[in-house]
């Protein structure tokens, strides 16, 4: 397989013509208009995870059907946000430049016109990427009791997550669906589309938890999540179907990228052609894309498999915790995802101190939000679970062992968000690169040998520490390989940068911690900590001296102004 000797910028805004240079204020509308879809699709998908505590609360039923959400978690991370997007987006980027370099005119070819590049593309993969995405969900709903029995061996109602499993199977074919029109609408610049799939995901989850939870239990959450699925598709296809109907490819009478005096390959067909564009969906870039996500993944299947032998929700309250511990995750990397196309392009001009300067800010500026978040979440984690989760089946018991275990797994945020940000530009060059899967690799057994140590003594608890301690260590191999291998990123300013922003947290958690007992009522205390928390880190960043909180403050209100 071939790529692209380098990614084209990425589209933007919701709806620029493809074959247009794009604007600095077009940009910050997608960029705006995609945080605030994302943010409205993270706040439903908590509304999902209420939903489900309330009406299930966090036994042996809930475990059941976590453990099939398994498949719909691998699924979306490889097909939705990882390595189908790292594929396609630069395979019809390509396609989109070579169609507009044919429109411009030229000579025609002397084998006769040549096919539409995007129209061959869509051609060659779609069709094939359906059948192997049904192939697969069959396979999956199949194979549900093995899947099962390897994901959690100790469950105690092993039938139920099979019935589950055999439902989220569906989501193999959704998400794919899913994931190949929204890298095929940004590619032509359309956002909004692909933006909003986690809304129409999240309500139909809930839509059918709310109306089939009396009659099917939790089965209901599962069937949600495959109808869900299927709601990611429809809420992009008329966009999709605007920008590419279903029709036979329109032949241009013009040479493609073809130099002069340049022979036919075997077969008759030219270089830089129409179907040639097909090639680059392949293995060569998807491999090291897929290693990772699929390792990165795979941390919940060993939180998963580990906590099967513990009590009865056990598996809950990681689950619980960990979704609610993610969400400054979430938010911190939205400045990653925005600056991204950035660093791609000044990697591709070739511009490497531009690019190098803008990953080193953007990797304090999302400590600052990352860390700011760690601090809040463990100075006031036992209240924002009380108040989230506890009502319904889900008890106090439930909320204090869930705040127990969001407060250790608060100690790995830095990490995963370091690593979330520092794999993007390994991957911004559009080449094959196996680095960040074996990082990757060794945190994840970092996280096996620890979690199977620590799980028998401390059980969730040791389960946490060692998922913190696992994407730790892959955050720090990422950071040195990048400044050897990739960018000349200086490790010691970005530590020095984090040096200054680490006592601040632990000023302000403490701070928090301190304000959260003067308080009982949840919702009040939980308020206030909105306000003691960002004070204190504030106030203790700028006298240590770090640069970055005024920054970020600035990039800030230079936003809002720019929104105006």
């Amino acid at each position: 397989m071939t790529t692209a000797p380098t990614a084209p910028p990425p589209p933007p805004g919701p709806h620029a013509p493809a074959d247009r240079a794009p604007g600095g204020r077009f940009v910050a509308r997608a960029a705006g208009a995609t945080a605030v879809l994302t943010a409205a699709g993270s706040f439903l998908g908590l509304v999902r995870d209420q939903t489900v505590a309330h009406l299930f609360g966090a036994g042996s039923d809930t475990d059941a059907f976590l453990v099939s959400w398994t498949v719909p978690e691998f699924a979306a991370t490889l097909l939705i946000e990882d390595a189908m997007a790292l594929v396609l987006v630069p395979a019809f980027s390509l396609a989109l430049s070579r169609r507009a370099a044919a429109r411009g005119g030229g000579p025609e070819p002397a084998s006769g016109p040549a096919p539409d590049p995007v129209r061959a593309l869509l051609a060659a993969t779609l069709p094939r990427l359906l059948l192997a995405l049904a192939c697969a969900a069959g396979a999956t709903a199949l194979l549900a009791p093995l899947l099962v029995r390897g994901l959690a061996p100790g469950l105690a109602d092993p039938a139920l997550a099979v019935e589950c499993t055999r439902l989220t199977a569906l989501t193999v074919l959704g998400f794919g669906t899913a994931g190949y029109f929204s890298a095929a609408l940004r590619a032509h610049r359309s956002f909004v589309p692909p933006a909003a799939v986690y809304l129409a995901y999240n309500l139909t989850i809930i839509a059918a938890v709310l109306v089939l939870h009396a009659r099917w239990g939790v089965r209901a959450a599962a069937l949600g999540v495959a109808a869900g699925s299927a709601a990611m598709v429809l809420v992009q296809l008329p966009a999709f179907w605007r920008r590419l109907p279903m029709r036979p490819a329109v032949r241009l009478s013009v040479r493609l990228s073809v130099r002069p005096g340049a022979r036919p390959r075997r077969g008759g067909r030219r270089r830089g052609t129409g179907p040639r564009t097909a090639v680059l969906v392949g293995g060569a870039v998807l491999a090291p894309v897929a290693v990772f996500a699929l390792s990165r993944q795979s941390q919940v299947l060993v939180e998963r498999f580990l906590a099967s032998s513990l009590p009865p929700g056990a598996i809950s309250h990681l689950n619980y915790a960990q979704k609610v511990a993610q969400l400054p995750m979430t938010f911190s990397l939205l400045l990653c995802t925005v600056t991204f196309p950035l660093v791609a392009r000044a990697m591709a001009d070739g511009r490497t101190e531009r690019a190098r300067a803008r990953v080193e800010r953007d990797l304090v500026l999302a400590a600052v939000v990352v860390l700011l978040g760690a601090a809040y979440v463990i100075a006031y984690a036992p209240q924002i679970i009380e108040l989230l989760f506890q009502r319904g089946a889900f008890g106090a018991a439930d909320t204090a062992a869930t705040a127990s275990v969001m407060r250790v797994y608060a100690l790995g945020l830095l990490g995963h968000c370091l690593a979330g940000a520092l794999v993007r530009p390994f991957f911004a060059a559009a080449r094959p690169v196996w680095y960040p899967a074996g990082a990757m690799a060794v945190g994840l057994l970092l996280t096996v040998g620890a979690g199977a140590l620590a799980a028998p003594r401390w059980g969730v608890h040791g389960i946490a520490a060692a998922n913190a301690a696992g994407i730790t260590a892959t955050a720090l191999l990422l950071l040195h390989g990048l400044g050897t291998r990739v960018l000349p990123v200086r490790v010691g300013r970005v530590a020095a940068g984090l040096g200054r922003l680490v006592p601040a947290a632990a000023a302000a958690c403490a701070a928090g911690w301190a304000a959260a007992r003067l308080v009982p009522a949840p919702l009040p205390t939980v308020l206030a900590g909105c306000l003691v928390v960002p004070a204190v880190f504030t106030a203790v960043a700028l006298a240590v001296r770090a640069p970055e909180v005024p920054q970020l403050l600035t990039a800030v209100t230079r936003r809002f102004r720019h929104a105006r």
